[in-house]
C-alpha cells in the first residue's frame, strides 16, 4: 500500500479465504468414427440420448466406438467426443461433387462451387438423405409441388418490414429441410427444419433486431445444412432482380413438378471417407485434441479399437498423452479379435501387453464384451475401455478417486451379456503379472472388473489405480491453488499462507480415507537463499496413500474343549 503522507484513514480488504479448489475426475474422452457430427472438434455429451443426437446411431462401422462410448455413459453423465477426419470424407451438397466442411470454424475457410448452394451441415453419407426446398412468392406458396408441407407456415412469402421500411420488395422466403430419403427419421420426408420470413438482404434485421438473412439464420441455426454459395443474383439491396429466379437445383422429389420460384435442391456425393474405418494415424489426430491439459480438461482417456496389427500402436500413443499430461489415466484394450473365439486368448492378451511399455497413467483389460446394439436389434463385440473408464466415474459419483473401481461393490459391468474370455484363476494370474486386469463373469454375481493395476511394470505404490488417481486429484487440486502465489514474495509470510491453504485440503482427504498421513515442508530448510534468489518457490508434499486390498487370508482354527481363546488368541 502507498505510504500516506498526511493524516487519515485509509480503509483496505485482504483475503484470506482462498482454499484448494476442487477439481473434475469423471470426465471421459474418446475418438472414432461416427455418421454424423462436426469432425476435428471436441464436443460435449451427457448422455446417450445427446450421443445420438450429435453423432446419430450406429451402423455396421460406427457401432465399434459409439458403443463403448454409450457405455461409458451408463456410468457418467460428462464426455468429450472427437470424430476422427478420414481421408475421402466429403459433405452432401446440391452440386456435381461433395465438399468437405468439418466444422463451424472451418466452415469459414471452404470456397463453395457456384452450384453449391446448400450443403450439409456435417461429413457423410447420411446427408444425401436431406432434401432442401425453397419458395419464393405467393404462387409458389400454393403451387402443387408445395402443397405438401402445408400448414407449415402462417403465411406466403412476400416483403419483409425491413424491406418495406426501405422501399424494397419481395425479399421474403420460406426454407423447409426435409428427410428425403428417411435415413435420418425412418420416414421419407419427414420435416427436419421450417424457417419461414427470411430475408434475401444481407443486411436485413427481425424485429427483435436480430439477424434475418437467410444465409446467416441458416448457418447459425441449422443443424442439417448450411449455405453454401449465396445466390449471386441477388443485389446488395436484397431485392430479386426481376427477370431471374434463384438457380434451380435438382427436383427431388420426381412426384412433383418444378415451378418458377419453387426449388428443391437435392443433397448429394456425401462420403464417410474411402475407407470403411480411420486409420489408426486419423485416429492418432483426432485423440490430439485431447493432448494439451491447459485447453481441455479430461480425465479418462478411452482407448478407440483398432485391428490387432495397431493396438499396440495406439496403446502407446495415448499412453504417451497421458504421460505428457500427468492428469489424466489412459484406457486401453486388447483387438477384439484377440479374444473372440480365441483358444489361447490369456497368451494373446499377455503377448499385447507385453508389447507395451510400462506407466502408471494407463489401465490394461483382459477382453472383448459383448452387449446388445439396440439400434440395429443385434449383438456386437466391442473392447471394454469404455466401462472401465466409467466404473472410475461411477467411484467417484459414490465414493472417491482414491477408492479402487475393482471388486464386488465397485466393479459391477453394466449391459454386458457375456465375455469373449473369461479368466481361470491360473489365466487371471498370469494376466495380473502382465499388468492386465481381469474381467471375470462369476455365477449369481455378474460380470466384474476383478484388478486395479496400472501399468507400472516396477513394484510401487504407484502400480495401483486408486494410488494414481490419488495423487491426480491432490496434483491438480494443489497446482490450481499454488498458481495464486506466482510473482508474490517468497517469505515466510507467503510460505505460511501456502500451507494453510494445502494442510486443511490434505486433512479433508485423508478423512475420506484416501491417505494415512501427510506432511508439508515449505519453509527456509527447502526455500534457501539461493532458490529465493533464482525467483523459485519450493514445497515438498508427503504423502502416505491408501492402499485397497488385493489378497484376503481367513485362518480357521480349532481349538480343544475347554481352552481359554484369550491364551491362543494371536499366536
Amino acid at each position: 500500500m502507498a505510504f500516506q503522507v498526511s493524516p487519515g484513514v485509509e480503509i483496505n480488504e485482504i483475503d484470506l479465504t482462498n482454499v484448494v479448489p476442487a477439481v473434475s475426475t469423471s470426465i471421459g474422452a474418446i475418438a472414432g468414427a461416427f455418421a454424423w457430427g462436426p469432425v476435428d472438434r471436441v464436443v460435449q455429451v451427457g448422455s446417450e440420448n445427446q450421443l445420438v443426437d450429435r453423432f446419430f446411431e450406429p451402423n455396421d462401422t460406427t457401432f465399434k466406438y459409439f458403443l463403448p462410448a454409450a457405455q461409458f455413459l451408463q456410468y457418467a453423465n460428462d464426455l468429450r467426443v472427437v470424430r476422427a477426419e478420414q481421408d475421402g470424407m466429403l459433405n452432401s451438397t446440391s452440386g456435381a461433387a461433395g465438399v468437405l466442411v468439418k466444422n463451424e470454424e472451418h466452415y469459414e475457410t471452404v470456397t463453395f462451387d457456384a452450384d453449391q448452394q446448400f450443403v450439409s451441415k456435417f461429413p457423410g453419407e447420411l446427408g444425401d438423405s436431406i432434401g432442401v426446398y425453397v419458395v419464393t412468392n405467393a404462387t409458389a406458396y400454393n403451387d402443387q409441388m408445395f402443397s405438401s408441407f402445408a400448414g407449415l407456415f402462417d403465411f406466403a412469402p412476400g416483403t419483409t418490414d425491413y424491406a418495406a421500411a426501405r422501399d424494397v420488395e419481395d425479399d421474403e422466403l420460406h426454407i423447409v429441410v426435409v428427410d428425403e430419403g428417411g435415413r435420418i427419421t425412418g420416414t421419407r420426408m419427414t420435416v427436419l427444419e421450417v424457417w419461414e420470413g427470411l430475408s434475401q438482404a444481407r443486411d436485413a434485421k427481425a424485429n427483435n433486431g436480430q439477424t434475418n438473412y437467410y444465409v446467416e439464420v441458416i448457418n447459425q441455426q441449422s443443424r442439417f445444412v448450411w449455405v453454401g454459395t449465396a445466390d449471386s443474383q441477388l443485389t446488395d439491396s436484397g431485392k430479386r432482380t426481376t427477370d431471374s429466379t434463384l438457380p434451380a437445383g435438382s427436383d427431388a422429389a420426381a412426384q412433383y413438378t418444378t415451378v418458377d420460384d419453387v426449388l428443391g435442391y437435392e443433397l448429394v456425393n456425401g462420403s464417410d471417407g474411402t475407407a470403411a474405418e480411420p486409420t489408426v494415424g486419423e485416429l492418432q489426430l483426432a485423440y490430439d485434441l485431447f493432448a494439451d491439459a491447459e485447453t481441455i480438461d479430461v480425465n479418462l482417456l478411452i482407448g478407440a479399437p483398432v485391428a490387432e496389427a495397431d493396438d499396440d500402436t495406439l496403446a502407446e500413443y495415448l499412453i504417451a498423452i497421458a504421460e505428457d499430461r500427468k492428469d489424466l489415466v489412459a484406457f486401453v484394450s486388447p483387438a477384439v479379435s484377440r479374444t473372440v473365439n480365441q483358444v489361447d486368448a490369456a497368451d494373446n492378451v499377455k503377448e499385447w501387453a507385453d508389447s507395451i511399455g510400462s506407466s502408471s497413467y494407463a489401465v490394461f483389460d483382459s477382453g472383448a464384451l459383448y452387449v446388445f446394439d439396440k439400434y440395429n436389434d443385434t449383438f456386437r463385440w466391442i473392447n471394454a475401455a469404455g466401462d472401465i473408464a466409467g466404473l472410475c466415474a461411477f467411484t467417484d459419483n459414490v465414493q472417491d478417486p482414491w477408492f479402487s473401481p475393482a471388486g464386488f461393490n465397485r466393479g459391477q459391468i453394466r449391459g454386458v451379456t457375456k465375455l469373449a474370455f473369461n479368466p481361470i484363476k491360473a489365466e487371471r494370474d498370469t494376466l495380473y503379472k502382465a499388468r492386465v486386469n481381469p474381467i471375470v463373469s462369476f455365477p449369481g454375481e455378474g460380470i466384474i472388473l476383478f484388478g486395479d493395476k496400472t501399468a507400472q511394470a516396477k513394484p510401487s505404490a504407484f502400480d495401483r489405480i486408486n494410488v494414481r488417481r490419488l495423487f491426480i486429484v491432490l496434483e491438480k487440486a494443489i497446482a490450481t491453488a499454488a498458481k495464486f502465489q506466482l510473482f508474490e514474495l517468497n517469505d515466510e509470510f507467503t510460505r505460511a499462507q501456502f500451507r494453510n491453504l494445502v494442510e486443511p485440503f490434505l486433512r479433508d482427504v485423508q478423512g475420506r480415507r484416501g491417505m494415512t498421513d501427510f506432511q508439508v515442508v515449505c519453509d527456509e530448510t527447502n526455500n534457501t537463499p539461493q532458490v529465493i534468489d533464482t525467483n523459485r518457490f519450493v514445497a515438498d508434499i508427503y504423502i502416505q496413500p491408501a492402499r485397497s486390498i488385493n489378497f484376503i487370508t481367513l485362518n480357521f482354527i480349532a481349538v480343544r474343549t475347554g481352552v481359554e481363546f484369550s491364551e491362543i488368541a494371536g499366536q
